[in-house]
């Protein structure tokens, strides 16, 4: 009898690795010790197989558990409107900045279909969720930074609004790679936006901490902290 995927799961998990997630993601403790590699082979196995059907009844009991949905959803073949039914069901199990992360990296269904994951992003990037705005804005981040976008994009994280520590270092996050491909509108948008204090000087921290900064250059950004 084929093993369930909890008890594959639970025959991954390594207590080592556990240990060290655990730390990285402060806010969860229900973590078995699966390495991302490990999923990643899971995932595609259940995509090539009935991914419909796991989706259907995966159990949430576990971070592994919730996050190989994730992977799953991001390797699945089907139509851009299914799988966005799919994608809009599984934002809400989202609740650490781990598994949000990974979901959007996995979603490269978005450099095809540009224009329609656009619209699709706009409620999340408005959403009162902390990890609907987070989940919104670091989709910006993986598929949204070239020429085409880069001015819109600066909009519309200066208009996310939201209180929550993973929203906000998520748009400092996003700030940061706009500048270090876009800098000079980015530097515009820097001199004049409406972002809060701690956004805003978590931004300039960001952009301060990439190799792909000069020093000149940081010494600047460090010159505009607010106080």
């Amino acid at each position: 009898m084929e093993k369930t995927i909890k008890e594959q799961l639970t025959e991954l998990a390594d207590p080592e690795y556990r240990q060290f997630s655990a730390a990285l993601i402060p806010n969860i403790g229900n973590i078995l010790g699966v390495r991302l590699p490990e999923l990643r082979k899971l995932a595609k196995k259940i995509a090539k197989s009935d991914w419909r059907a796991y989706l259907a009844q995966a159990e949430n009991e576990f971070f592994e558990e919730t996050m190989l949905q994730g992977m799953v959803i991001g390797y699945a073949k089907a139509d851009i409107e299914e799988i966005l039914r799919y994608v809009a069901d599984f934002v809400p199990k989202i609740d650490n900045w781990s598994v949000c992360d990974s979901f959007c990296s996995g979603l490269k269904f978005a450099k095809t279909n540009k224009r329609r994951v656009w619209d699709f992003l706009q409620p999340y990037l408005a959403s009162e969720n902390e990890y609907d705005v987070r989940f919104g804005v670091v989709m910006l981040l993986q598929y949204y930074m070239d020429e085409e976008h880069i001015h819109s994009v600066l909009g519309l994280l200066d208009r996310v609004k939201h209180e929550g520590y993973y929203a906000k270092m998520a748009v400092a996050w996003a700030l940061s790679i706009c500048y270090v491909k876009f800098p000079e509108p980015t530097m515009a948008y820097l001199n004049n936006n409406t972002l809060d204090d701690v956004t805003y000087n978590k931004a300039l921290q960001k952009i301060t901490e990439s190799y792909r900064v000069d020093q000149k250059t940081k010494t600047l950004i460090r010159s505009m902290k607010r106080k």
